[in-house]
């Protein structure tokens, strides 16, 4: 019997999520349909630049998905499940502090952690985690019924668990197994039938939307599904000519003349979708949820904790300039801001040490091998390699809670003076049993890597392709 692999599960997987997600909310078809239309204007006008930052075919495949789940003890189920398809947790994101509008979880994300997994199948899924331990959202009695009511639940059955842990030992399954697996994957995923207890619902919802989502109802659901996009300015305004409602703006850096950095999203505003809900007296009436939405993401290069620092400095002064203004003078001041201190090539963010960068030998490199400690900069300078920037694969707090935010009905309650409830990257992995990568430290090893095998491919000794 064939074997299937995590690369082969994943992909799978993802195809699976992604034909359930387009039924359950069609307008996702119409943002895929459109996703493949501006990719392939782009490809027309400049095939090489548009695959700067990946093949085409890679693109194309490209998702990322969203769930939330409500405890440690959920969140290590699903990575058991992501585990088995050679997803890890990668990345912490705290949005309770989020601006615009605090958001009670806190967020990993699984995916490949390898280049070449990469380039094979780049699925990710950001999942965010309930934090009902934190009193500046949740009262000593909401979070304990809170807690009652997730610990009562059973996301994922047995059989799913136990073919995760299987898959994720051995690499892979078996083809019958491999299809049983995928099948109990995808349905743990669908949205409930099931009807919502109406006042429970409501309760949460006035403490936030997402909490509602995430302990008000029996199940979990995916949340939405990202294709990736290589002009997400053109898609926007496609997508609005269709006459369907995006949120106000692109969140991420602004669209400019230089290279793109990190990560641009935006997203159709979440619809109303027919749910069922459970009255006081125990009839079940006919409803409607406006919680899932079409997200939709351009990626740029990985940045260094320089270049992260000089971009976050940057937002600020944006915020600072745009001030009460309206979102399209944001929008031309950012662009303004970049212009004046965003390096204008990719070459400067390399010489820089701003952003990430593999190397590739040049052809018409200078005879004769390097200086023996050549760093990086010196051999791009020399002529000896050419820089290829490193796609990020991660996400952005502030975009995340600006997607969130736009889509949100209620205002949320946050109670200020109240404590919150420590959370960090050293704590999660610690309760979901697993550890969680730093995008920082895996860019800066894919590039370290990369000098150490020009280095030797040019005869010269090797250095330490550090970045500040």
């Amino acid at each position: 019997m064939r074997f299937v692999d995590s690369t082969e599960l994943r992909a799978g997987f993802a195809a699976r999520l992604s034909t359930l997600y387009g039924t359950e909310v069609p307008a996702y078809t119409t943002l895929v349909d459109v996703s493949h239309q501006v990719n392939q204007r782009v490809m027309r006008r400049d095939p090489e630049a548009a695959q700067r930052l990946g093949t085409i075919e890679r693109v194309t495949a490209e998702r990322h998905g969203a769930i939330r789940v409500g405890s440690p003890a959920e969140l290590a189920q699903v990575a058991r499940i992501f585990g088995a398809l050679g997803m890890h947790p990668t990345g912490f994101y705290d949005l309770r502090d989020a601006h615009p509008r605090p958001i009670p979880v806190i967020s990993t994300a699984f995916r490949p952690t390898d280049r070449a997994e990469l380039a094979r199948n780049p699925f990710r899924v950001f999942t965010s985690m309930l934090v009902p331990e934190d009193r500046r959202f949740f009262d000593d009695d909401l979070a304990g019924r809170l807690r009652t009511f997730i610990g009562n639940r059973r996301l994922f059955d047995d059989e799913l668990l136990s073919l995760a842990d299987r898959a994720e030992a051995k690499g892979g399954l078996e083809e019958a197994e491999a299809g049983r697996f995928l099948t109990l994957a995808a349905a743990a995923f669908a949205l409930s039938p099931e009807p919502i207890d109406r006042a429970w619902y409501t309760e949460l919802e006035r403490v936030s939307d997402v909490a509602a989502d995430i302990g008000g109802v029996t199940s979990t659901h995916i949340n939405h599904l990202t294709p990736r996009v290589l002009d997400i300015d053109d898609l926007y305004a496609d997508m609005s000519r269709r006459g369907i409602a995006m949120i106000d703006r692109v969140q991420g850096p602004p669209r400019w003349e230089g290279p793109d950095v990190l990560l641009r999203q935006t997203s159709f505003r979440a619809l109303s979708e027919p749910r069922r809900f459970r009255g006081a007296d125990g009839g079940v009436r006919d409803g409607e949820l406006r919680v899932r939405f079409g997200e939709v993401e351009a990626r740029g290069i990985a940045l260094t904790p320089a270049g992260r620092d000089l971009y976050d400095r940057l937002v600020a002064t944006v915020d600072e300039r745009s001030a009460a203004r309206s979102e399209h003078d944001r929008q031309e001041v950012a662009a303004e801001v970049w212009r004046e201190s965003m390096p204008r090539t990719e070459r400067e963010l390399a010489e820089r040490g701003l952003a990430f960068f593999t190397y590739r030998v040049r052809e018409d490199r200078p005879v004769g091998p390097p200086p023996a400690t050549a760093s990086a900069t010196e051999l791009t300078a020399g002529g000896w390699v050419d820089p290829e920037p490193i796609v990020y694969e991660d996400f952005l707090p502030r975009s995340a809670a600006g997607i969130f935010a736009s889509n949100l009905t209620g205002g949320g309650r946050v109670d200020a003076d109240q404590g919150g409830a420590d959370r960090d990257m050293a704590w999660l992995s610690g309760a979901i049993g697993r550890e969680i990568h730093v995008p920082e430290e895996l860019y800066r090893a894919e590039s370290e890597a990369s000098l150490r095998a020009v280095l030797g491919e040019l005869g010269a000794a090797p250095r330490s392709a550090s970045h500040t």
